[in-house]
């Protein structure tokens, strides 16, 4: 987007998502979280949520959100896909699948199953399109991240061919590989 910015790590792992200063930012103590020094009226305004984040900078940029009403409606339905469903689908299999510290089998079949149902709608909707609107947009920023864990989510990318040439395609793309590389 072509943006300045300065990242400030934030140490889950050692609860700097509960400190005040994180919370006056993000008070759901959940990242991302931005400070946009610039903001309207040349304003500082804190940002979270990451569809809100990213629908902030797309409407500030005019990139990757567009501006005709039936292509932005496309784009904020797999945004709410996204925010409603992936991320939060993928993020229990990641917890009841990996992290909890009893294996609860209800559990992790529920969400493993979920995930798989989730990767075929996104495996559909890519069948002829690069990208999930068909223009590479804020819902594929959204979307891509959940997809590096497959393994994780107890998916064969094979089963997907689809969501897998998707994953190749934005691993290629010069900005993904600059955010993938932040550590």
């Amino acid at each position: 987007m072509g943006l300045s910015y300065q990242i400030l790590p934030v140490n889950i792992l050692e609860n700097d998502q509960f400190q005040p200063d994180f919370l006056a930012i993000s008070p759901n103590n959940k990242i991302p979280a931005i400070v946009d020094q610039d903001g309207p009226d040349h304003r500082s305004i804190s940002i979270f949520e990451s569809g809100a984040i990213l629908q902030y900078l797309g409407r500030k940029t005019g990139m990757f959100y567009p501006t005709d009403e039936i292509k932005r409606i496309q784009v904020e339905q797999w945004l709410m896909w996204q925010m409603g469903g992936l991320g939060p689908m993928l993020g229990q299999n990641h917890h009841f699948s990996r992290f909890a510290p009893e294996r609860i089998p209800y559990a992790t079949e529920r969400y493993v199953n979920e995930t798989k149902r989730l990767y075929g709608v996104l495996d559909k909707q890519l069948v002829g399109q690069d990208y999930v609107t068909g223009e590479y947009s804020i819902a594929d920023m959204a979307i891509f991240p959940w997809l590096l864990r497959y393994e994780w989510q107890g998916i064969d990318l094979a089963d997907y061919p689809e969501v897998s040439r998707y994953i190749e395609r934005m691993q290629a793309r010069p900005a993904v590989q600059k955010a993938l590389a932040i550590q």
